[in-house]
């Protein structure tokens, strides 16, 4: 680094030069503050040809015109003094005005500071050999890279200023030929069919558009070329991390116990940094930022927490930031990932039964925790946090009691121990004592229905592996009717697919079909049962409380086929005593969820057709009032709902 420095500080000492110089590096990595800590001062304190340099520092970042540059410079540059132009020419004998000092005159004017012709210090705004350019931010200018090179090239052809330009150049290339690519696509079809070219098929279509785009506007040469001629050498930035890190974590100062910890543990902030394989030292701060959040929440709430958790959390909000913020995956990841039990059964599963489908989590453990042994690794709450900006409470407390729960994981049950730990971690005393608790837990129904397939898989692995001498049979037998007796104590899996994928094997070991069928046909059950219930809750509030009615129906139940797990007469009777004006309501919220979702009210044809002859029965003998009115234009929308449902399922 230090031979960086003075590579720069040798062009600047240099007495003549036509060319600027150019450092690049990747986004995030720290160039600015390279430049700000490493160079500005010490060209500050330089002196050339008896005169003191001065810096102007401009951030191209967003700039949507060359104006906007020249106006940075003027605010930068303009000193407010007593003389005017012509006397300052005529007595130094100045035919020309420098490139420069048109930048600052024009803006000078602009600004309304020239009305009087004395205001201005002509010399100090002449003088170029005292003064240092620095643009930084290129790639992120919102104008043609190739503009803002030839305006900065004034500056260094003619006027001769020392100029360093801070750029990412890898994105700077990839903007070149992104940039209004749909504009250039159509051009290039446009091209290439007037040439017959498009339909031919001596290359893919891709390839062909590809190829004229790069030739009607390959931008990317004229930067080259531009480039040749305006800089002069090119300075690959690689950050010395540690010692840019400590001036990171110098931020913290103001918090004794914060600033402690994290200097006790800069080998694992640097660790868990360099395994995200990024040089963005921005996400790096940001996720520090986030982390004291974190410390703060964790020290006031729980200020017996364990050192070895905190350092977990602080490799998790690390690892967590630059996987979502650097586009290394979607937010979602881990979404689904409900807590730190799910999180290891993953893992483990995916280690025991090399299951590929669950390969981004085991990798991400594997590349973040590697030489960190930790039981508890996942954190939703901080996975939450970085993901929404969102530090939800209840999730915090429900995390945080878990890890004092479950930090000795022999307190565990068996079961627990077998999916969030790997079984090698078992001592072998212990593992026996393991089995049979598993086994008690399955026979007593203990577990829920999914949790109980998950144990079979185990189970059937051990038994292949000569872990444990069970006959086969026996075992299918034992967790069949395991199964039996936890559904009447479980709920229903709304997501067995995901749940099963950690544990589902595809080399035929050993046979999982009946056990799934099994599970499949209870959860089902639960299914319905769960229904049924949510069902019965939700038509209660008719007629009495039909506000709850509306917003629980509103949220609850647009997607799912209500009326399949509902009882038509009990429907009719709530019906009957309502208000017109809620029948009316009632019925138009109907019609609108079928417009919507026709596939719902398939499943709910049989007992919409016995709501409307139970309407049907009830109005044909009554005499004419609203209600009777009002309850047969019910009828004829749920015609209108069944006609919909035909239609959709003869499609």
């Amino acid at each position: 680094m230090d031979d960086l420095v003075e590579s720069i500080l040798d062009y600047i000492r240099s007495d003549y030069t036509d060319y600027a110089i150019m450092i690049n590096g990747e986004w995030g990595s720290g160039k600015t503050y390279f430049w700000n800590n490493k160079i500005r001062n010490k060209i500050e304190s330089m002196q050339v040809n008896g005169k003191k340099l001065t810096t102007i520092y401009m951030s191209l970042y967003g700039i949507s015109n060359l104006e906007e540059i020249s106006k940075k410079i003027f605010i930068e540059t303009t000193q407010l003094m007593d003389k005017n132009l012509k006397k300052f020419m005529n007595s130094n004998g100045q035919t020309t005005i420098p490139e420069y000092a048109k930048t600052g005159l024009d803006m000078a004017n602009f600004f309304g500071v020239t009305q009087n012709g004395d205001k201005i210090d002509y010399g100090n705004f002449f003088s170029t050999d005292d003064k240092v350019l620095c643009f930084d931010d290129l790639e992120r200018a919102n104008v043609d890279v190739i503009d803002i090179l030839g305006y900065i090239n004034n500056f260094v052809e003619h006027d001769h200023i020392k100029t360093i330009i801070i750029c990412n150049e890898k994105e700077l290339s990839t903007k070149l030929k992104s940039n209004n690519i749909e504009m250039k696509t159509f051009i290039a079809t446009y091209l290439l069919d007037k040439e017959s070219k498009l339909l031919t098929t001596d290359k893919p279509m891709v390839e062909k558009i590809k190829d004229t785009i790069e030739d009607v506007f390959d931008k990317a040469n004229d930067y080259e070329r531009i480039k040749e001629k305006l800089i002069g050498e090119t300075f690959e930035y690689r950050p010395e991390f540690a010692y840019i890190i400590n001036g990171i974590l110098m931020r913290y100062e103001k918090y004794p116990d914060l600033i402690r910890f994290l200097k006790s543990n800069t080998g694992l902030i640097t660790s868990t940094f360099e395994k995200s394989g990024t040089r963005n030292l921005r996400i790096l701060k940001h996720a520090l930022a986030d982390f004291k959040k974190v410390f703060d929440m964790v020290s006031t709430s729980y200020p017996n927490t364990n050192n070895r958790i905190l350092q977990t959390m602080l490799i998790f909000t690390i690892a967590i930031s630059f996987e979502i913020k650097a586009g290394k995956i979607t937010k979602d990841k881990f979404i689904n990932v409900k807590d730190n039990e799910e999180y290891k059964s993953i893992v483990v599963s995916s280690r025991i039964f090399m299951d590929n489908r669950q390969f981004y989590i085991k990798e991400f453990d594997n590349n973040y925790y590697y030489n960190f042994k930790a039981e508890y690794r996942f954190f939703k709450f901080i996975e939450m946090f970085v993901r929404t900006r969102i530090f939800d409470m209840k999730i915090f407390k429900r995390d945080m009691e878990d890890i004092i729960n479950t930090i000795d994981t022999s307190n565990l049950p068996g079961y627990k121990r077998l999916l969030t730990e790997e079984y090698w971690k078992i001592s072998d005393d212990e593992f026996p004592k393991v089995v049979e608790d598993v086994l008690d837990t399955v026979k007593n129904g203990k577990i829920s229905l999914i949790d109980t397939v998950k144990m079979y898989a185990y189970f059937m692995y051990f038994v292949n592996k000569d872990l444990i001498l069970y006959d086969e049979e026996t075992l299918k037998s034992t967790f069949l009717n395991g199964l039996n007796i936890a559904s009447l104590t479980s709920n229903y899996c709304e997501n067995p697919e995901e749940e099963l994928d950690a544990i589902y094997v595809e080399d035929n070991s050993f046979d999982m079909k009946e056990i799934l069928e099994r599970f499949n046909d209870l959860n089902l059950q639960l299914k319905d049962k769960m229904y049924k219930e949510k069902a019965e809750d939700i038509f209660k509030n008719i007629p009495m409380k039909m506000e709850e009615f509306y917003e629980r129906f509103d949220k609850e139940c647009m997607d799912i086929p209500i009326f399949k797990y509902s009882d038509s007469y009990s429907i009719f009777q709530r019906l009957s005593c309502a208000s017109n004006e809620d029948i009316v309501i009632i019925k138009e919220k109907l019609v609108t969820r079928a417009n919507k979702n026709k596939a719902v009210i398939i499943e709910e044809q049989e007992n919409m057709y016995k709501l409307k002859q139970i309407i049907d029965d009830y109005v044909s003998d009554k005499p004419t009032t609203i209600k009777i009115v009002v309850l047969q234009e019910f009828s004829k929308a749920i015609d209108f709902i069944l006609d919909i449902a035909k239609k959709e399922d003869d499609a």
